[in-house]
This record gives C-alpha cells, structure tokens and sequence, in this order.
C-alpha cells in the first residue's frame, strides 16, 4: 500500500513537472516564431542596404592569431553561422527539457554569441563548433579535435564497441584549423559542459590518443577559460532523475526518462529536414528506423540499446560521480593557463537564503535556484567523495552548483587562486587555476541581453587575456599538480 502511494506520488509529480515543461515549450516556440516572423516582415518591407561594409578596428595581423574556440555545453548553441536560428529548435529541447534555465533567453536571441560574432568581424579568429548537444564529453572531445584538424571523427575502438556505437563520424573535408600543432596553438573558451569537453581533449592531446597523430602534446593548447564550467559536475542531474547511488542511471519514474523516449523517437524517425534543423548528435549510434526498424526501437525504448542503456551521453557525465570518474584521470598541465568564471544567484546569510537581483530574476530561474539548494544526498547513499557535505552545494546559478564551476576539486583539488577584483591582468602564472566568482545565473555567458555591463567587460577581459598570450611560453620544469594517480 505504502509503495502504490509512493509510486502515485511520483506519478503526479512527473505528470506536473511535464506539463509545466509542454507549457513553457509551447510559449518558447509561439514567441519564438511570432519574433522571427516579424523580423522577417520588418526586413521584407525595409530591405537593409547589403552593400554597406561593415567596418571595425580589423587586425591586419589577424591570420597570425592563435584561434579562440569556444566550446557549447548541453544542446549547444544550434547550427552557428548557417542562417538556422537556433531559438527556434529549443521548442524542441523545452518540450523535453532538462536546462529549463535556458527557456527564458531564447525567444529573445542567442545574445551572447553577439560577443563572438563581433570578435570574429573584427578578425579575431573565433571559431564556434556545433558538436553533438547530448553526446557524451568523451565524444565531444573526439569530435572538437577532428573539427580543427579534419578528417574522419573516430572514437576509438574500444571505446566505440564497449558503448555499442560505430567507431567513425562525421567527415570533415577540411579543417577549421588544420595547422594546429604545438607550434600553432589555440586558445579553448568552454562554456558549462564545454569546459570539461576541452579539458579532456587536452588530456587526449597529451596521451597521443588520436590514430595517424603521434606528435600531439597538451602544448597545443595555449590557454582554457571556464564558463559557468561543470568541472565537478551539478546536483540537478539528480533532480531530474538520475540515480544519486552511482550517476550512472536514471530512475524508473522521472522527467529524464521522458526526455530519453522522446530522443530516440526523434532519432528514429529520422525526419532529414528536422535533423539538418536539430541534431542530438547520437548519428553514430545508428537509431533510425532504416538502420533498426521496429525491432531496434522497442530494444531502446526498452533501454537494452543505444547511448541511454550505454551510459555514453552527457548526462552521467555531468553527475558528482561521473565527474569524479573523468576527473580522475585528467591533468593541470603546467604549460597551459586555466581561467574559470563560477556564477551564483544565491548565498546564504544566518539561515536565511539571500537571492541576487531577484526583480530580475524569471521566475522559472528563481524556483530552479530554490529547488537545488533544497536537494540533499538521500541518507541511504553513500557520499560520492571523502568529506561531502551538503551545504558546500548548496550555492548555485540554478544549473551548476558555484563549487562545481571555480576548478577541478574531485577527487583531488588542482592548484588555484581566487582572482580579486582589477587583478585580472595581473602577472599569472601557467598551472594554476585562477576563478572568479560572478554574480548572475547560468545563461549570460550565451545569452546576454539581460547580464548587463558586467558580462560585456568580462568577454573585453577573455579576448584581451587570450591575446596577451600569444607565444608559447618557454617551458617550466614540469611541476607535480598532485593529481597523478
């Protein structure tokens, strides 16, 4: 009797949470399409003069300038420079949704690749990869590589047969940056789960760990800069459904695995010109109905096949455990500078919870914020690492919790520094993780119009940092980060 009311409890909860997610969803795309058909009407009546150029402060120089790669996180920032506009594909993602944060910014537009589009008119070698949005970081790393090198995406074999998918990708013809090497670095920007993506590419990079790419080493990156980075993964994996036991699975009843069922339906039906607008990137697992039929689908829906029964996507990897298990085998490199920008919207002051800017704050972000710091580690499980509290994660931007995003912690904390305010330009030095703590929620480092002055000085600070360290620097005795296991 006690698990029927348990189970109807939970029941209803999902079937609120769902609605609640459908309705946002269906406002996000109404506004969304109501904004685009508008523009369109006001370019269609008042035709812009193309002809005029646009003219900036353009460094001659620019093609000598190491690149700047930033690095999306979950769902990624939609086909980037291909004139799809990705608010619209988030009705997608909103009707699933796992980063209910993101709904409000996006009827308004991708602010915050303002900053990067500027950079690039200006000639700042900004590149913008579209990566899988739900693959896992493991794969993401692979991919990243071979869209700066080019060439056919492989994700190792054993790799590919341990989590059941073909070994080869996407082709990139050409490179993004085909000269890459130690001699021709780049700068990595990643943003929420695209700061560990970069991470352990340059751990890859150090291991060799690429086929017909011998001469890699982690010197092929000059610099990493986290944004709002998951460096040590986010409780709201767990509020969504994840298991808090391992963070390997998702429990029977929760939002995650309506999210799951709707993946592989889309995945499976295979609809080319939605593909070519949204992508989850899992190609590799071969889930269209061609390629599996009726059969193949009832063994995913089932969980039996494909990245959800696998584990190889991003969600187990952005649990306090998963992040524990990447983490585990991955280096500060004392060549490299590490930069980090940790968001928060809430501390707390004698018991009483304080949130920042609250008028500004949407409601949605507000009860996001609210509901991480009332999550506890069930008293049944054990503590994902020696010394867990709590109320150490309890500080959150309502995605990643603040102690997540300031530098690698789990299972051993790397070198870092906490940056005052003015000190950013201070002498720095290589191996060593500077943060600093940024009041704000997690979407103004994409999705600006809202994040003020504030969020603006900080890009001028990354452009300008990444341009100060344009020569690789002579190479320091290699020091021991106390991360070698």
């Amino acid at each position: 009797m006690i698990k029927i009311w348990i189970t109807s409890q939970q029941l209803m909860e999902l079937f609120l949470s769902s609605l609640l997610h459908l309705l946002c969803g269906f406002y996000i795309c109404s506004s969304a399409v109501a904004g685009d058909l508008s523009k369109a009407l006001t370019e269609f009546f008042h035709k812009p003069n193309t002809n005029v150029e646009v003219k900036g402060d353009r460094d001659p120089n620019s093609l000598d300038l190491p690149p700047i790669v930033l690095v999306h996180g979950i769902f990624g920032f939609g086909p980037y420079g291909k004139g799809v506009r990705p608010k619209v594909s988030i009705f997608l993602i909103s009707a699933l949704n796992f980063n209910i944060i993101l709904l409000w910014w996006f009827p308004r537009g991708l602010g915050g690749l303002s900053h990067f589009l500027v950079a690039e008119k200006k000639g700042q070698r900004v590149l913008v990869p579209d990566l899988g949005s739900l693959t896992s970081v493991y794969d993401r790393a692979r991919e990243l590589f071979y869209y700066l090198k080019g060439g056919h995406v492989d994700y190792g074999e054993e790799h590919s047969k341990d989590c059941g998918h073909s070994q080869f990708g996407r082709i990139y013809e050409r490179g993004h940056y085909p000269e890459w090497d130690e001699g021709h670095p780049v700068h990595f920007v990643g943003y929420s789960a695209g700061a560990q993506v970069v991470r352990v590419l340059q751990q890859m990079l150090a291991d060799k760990a690429f086929k017909g790419y011998e001469n890699t080493s982690e010197n092929w990156v000059l610099s990493i800069t986290s944004q709002s980075g998951a460096m040590n993964g986010t409780t709201r994996t767990y509020i969504h459904g994840m298991q808090a036991e391992n963070g390997r699975k998702m429990t029977p009843i929760c939002l995650l695995q309506l999210f799951r069922i709707g993946v592989i339906i889309y995945d499976w039906f295979d609809i080319s010109w939605l593909k070519n607008f949204y992508n989850f990137g899992f190609d590799h697992f071969n889930m269209t109905r061609e390629e599996i039929g009726i059969c193949g689908l009832v063994q995913c829906l089932l969980g039996h096949a494909g990245p959800f029964a696998s584990g190889d996507w991003i969600l187990p990897d952005l649990t306090i455990q998963g992040s524990i298990r990447t983490n585990y085998h991955l280096h500060t490199f004392p060549n490299t500078y590490y930069f980090s920008y940790a968001t928060r919207r809430s501390w707390q002051i004698m018991g009483i919870t304080i949130h920042s800017s609250i008028p500004r704050v949407h409601p949605l972000l507000y009860l996001g914020v609210l509901q991480m710091r009332q999550w506890r580690l069930p008293p049944y499980v054990s503590s994902p690492y020696k010394g867990y509290r709590d109320e150490d994660w309890h500080d959150n931007d309502g995605t990643l919790n603040t102690i997540s995003m300031t530098h690698p912690r789990f299972p051993v904390e790397h070198p870092s520094h906490s940056l005052e305010k003015g000190s950013e330009f201070q002498p720095l030095q290589p191996g060593i993780w500077y943060y600093k703590l940024v009041e704000g929620d997690h979407t103004p480092f994409i999705a600006n119009e809202k994040a003020g002055a504030q969020f603006d000085l900080i890009y001028d600070t990354i452009f300008e940092r990444c341009r100060k360290y344009v020569v690789l620097r002579k190479k320091p005795p290699i020091v021991d980060n106390n991360v070698h296991h």
